[in-house]
């Protein structure tokens, strides 16, 4: 067992660290303060630098690297801002990933290649105004008409919607109650019959869009099937990888706080001294290093147990839950220790406190990875409703 990164990854690592901290710093503020997506044009630029494909093949134009090295990028991005990172987050450890394993050879050639270059921007539709967790009782339905599949619904809570130009819709395909009617189908947002609601207002994410998805007889082509009715297992087994790069996201956002807090300690003067010679300060400080360290441990458990394939439930339940949790306390401690000037928007702890909070909702709550944690451990699922 090595808990040592090669050079190899660490090169990785400190190239993710210095383009995000050179190029997106005072981009992360405009798009905080003015609720915007990332650019185009930095996009791209994602996709040029690599950044876009660290662990999709090299058949479609990534690199084939493993989940960690995706993992270690993610991390320096988040640590400037969620919305900086939001193109990597899902195009390597998002919805990418489902189309990827899933997905025809003819449908990945036309999608991926486009991710990594930065071109395209695939989201996931799951969620609905009465199907969340409980995703089993979506009602947006597929039917298919000869060689089309004809698509109607609403969807909630997409992150992405009306920016993103591919959705990946989860939707009723058989009269099968329960999972086994559910599949997934790509629809372009170009498609007749798509429209989006307004933009959601949200306490975080600012520079994340969302917004709700109406679908009216949206017509695409068969060829546009992910994962067919009854395929609702696989679609959940992609989560597993989803849920490390979510937990890499509020990795990232305590990592900054950590280190914020701590230069700010050492600055700070109250009392003829500077305040990290209080012991009270100091045992914030190690709380919250505890905290980061164990919850990267976890997250590179899973992403190196996995190696290419999908992390285990168990291990990026835990990986994600204890991040979830640990972020909250992490970001409010830092705050805590800048006093007024954590509280404060010239600073970025405020935000760190107001992001935090969004991961342990997002891709699962952290009730839910509980009860996932506990089914991997006595190897059942439990019966939610009843």
């Amino acid at each position: 067992m090595d808990f040592q990164l090669t050079e190899d990854q660490r090169d990785l690592q400190d190239m993710a660290r210095k383009f995000a901290r050179a190029e997106l710093m005072d981009l992360s503020r405009d798009m905080e303060e003015k609720a915007m997506p990332l650019p185009d044009a930095m996009r791209r630029k994602y996709g040029e630098m690599g950044f876009l494909g660290v662990n999709l093949p090299t058949e479609y134009g990534g690199l084939g690297l493993g989940h960690l090295e995706a993992l270690l990028v993610l991390e320096q991005f988040a640590m400037v801002s969620p919305a900086v990172a939001w193109p990597i987050f899902e195009s390597l450890t998002g919805p990418v990933r489902t189309v990827q394993h899933f997905a025809s050879d003819t449908l990945k050639a036309r999608i991926i290649p486009d991710v990594i270059k930065g071109e395209k921007i695939v989201a996931v539709s799951m969620s609905e105004p009465n199907a969340g967790t409980a995703l089993t009782d979506l009602t947006t339905r597929g039917r298919i008409e000869g060689n089309e599949i004809v698509i109607s619904g609403q969807k909630r809570w997409c992150s992405g919607g009306a920016h993103s130009d591919i959705y990946i819709v989860y939707c009723r395909l058989e009269d099968t109650p329960g999972a086994k009617g559910i599949g997934a189908v790509l629809v372009e947002k170009e498609r007749d019959g798509i429209s989006f609601g307004r933009p959601e207002e949200l306490m975080g994410f600012r520079g994340i869009p969302s917004a709700d998805i109406f679908l009216d007889d949206v017509r695409v082509p068969l060829d546009n099937m992910i994962v067919p009715a009854g395929g609702f297992a696989k679609l959940m087994s992609a989560f597993s990888l989803e849920r490390c790069g979510n937990a890499t996201m509020g990795l990232g956002i305590a990592a900054a706080a950590l280190e914020d807090a701590t230069e700010y300690a050492q600055e700070r003067k109250q009392f003829g001294k500077p305040i990290v010679e209080f012991q009270a300060i100091q045992m914030k400080l190690a709380d919250m290093a505890m905290k980061v360290e164990a919850a990267r441990l976890l997250i590179y458990r899973a992403a190196v147990s996995a190696s290419k394939g999908l992390p285990s439930v168990f291990e990026s339940s835990v990986a994600k839950c204890f991040s979830n949790e640990m972020v909250r306390e992490v970001a409010a401690n830092g705050l805590q220790i800048m006093g007024g000037y954590g509280y404060s928007k010239e600073y970025r702890m405020e935000q760190r406190v107001r992001d935090s909070f969004a991961w342990g909702i997002a891709g699962g709550t952290t009730d839910v990875q509980k009860t996932n944690i506990a089914a991997a451990m006595v190897g059942r699922r439990f019966n939610q409703r009843s």
